[in-house]
């Protein structure tokens, strides 16, 4: 028995066909953009196999980061890579250039239910073992700013670190140190695409953290009270 699949980008719905790949990219069943060079013409696609619905990675470079909608469970899908679908709600995020793009799958049926957990705000955040600081926190959050003031699944920007480093008000170089200091964290969690040699390109550093960032909900939209108010 096939589990109804529905796919929400900005309010356009699709229903995959489970005999047929779904895919999604720059030229695709689902047409994210189609003027973003830095897309895969199909970078994803949603297959049904062995009873269960796929969301597969089909492209070469980009990388998604899939999560149930609260936060609570969350993957970093490489090129190549395959994930079951079994939250009755999954959001995907993915970057490509410096644009941010988010959409949702949506079954009739949940496989899985993840445990309610508990927080409470101090100023600062706890993921697992890991607590930012509070200037750590507000460097997320100003990475974050364009994603979370959208109001709506989709596209937005991540900004260079000047940007965002003159959004708070700090030196570049205090910027960049404490961006460091969160991969680092973050890395020696074991979340991936955060900290590298000397390959690893910043802006894709800061675009796998603010879509880690979102996903494990270490930010939401009451956070932008935190920042400073725009000059």
């Amino acid at each position: 028995m096939t589990h109804p699949l529905t796919i929400d980008f900005l309010g356009e719905i699709y229903h995959p066909d489970p005999e047929v790949p779904f895919t999604i990219g720059r030229e695709a069943d689902l047409v994210v953009d189609d003027e973003n060079a830095f897309l895969h013409r199909q970078f994803l696609s949603v297959t049904w196999a062995s009873g269960l619905w796929w969301l597969n990675n089909v492209g070469t470079q980009l990388t998604a980061t899939v999560s149930h909608d609260e936060g609570r469970v969350q993957a970093w899908l490489a090129p190549g890579a395959s994930l079951p679908l079994v939250f009755t709600h999954t959001v995907v995020w993915f970057t490509a250039g410096s644009t941010t793009y988010e959409f949702e799958l949506h079954l009739a049926e949940s496989l899985l239910t993840p445990l309610d957990a508990e927080s409470v705000p101090d100023g600062s955040a706890t993921i697992g073992r890991i607590t930012l600081t509070p200037e750590q926190k507000l460097l997320v959050v100003a990475l974050c700013e364009d994603v979370l003031r959208r109001g709506d699944r989709g596209a937005g920007s991540v900004p260079q670190s000047a940007a965002a480093a003159a959004r708070l008000g700090w030196p570049v170089t205090k910027f960049n140190r404490k961006l460091d200091a969160v991969c680092a964290k973050l890395a020696d969690q074991g979340v991936r695409g955060l900290h590298g040699g000397a390959a690893k390109l910043a802006t894709s550093r800061k675009a796998r953290l603010v879509e880690y960032a979102m996903a494990s909900r270490i930010v939401t939209s009451d956070d932008l009270e935190l920042l400073p108010p725009v000059a």
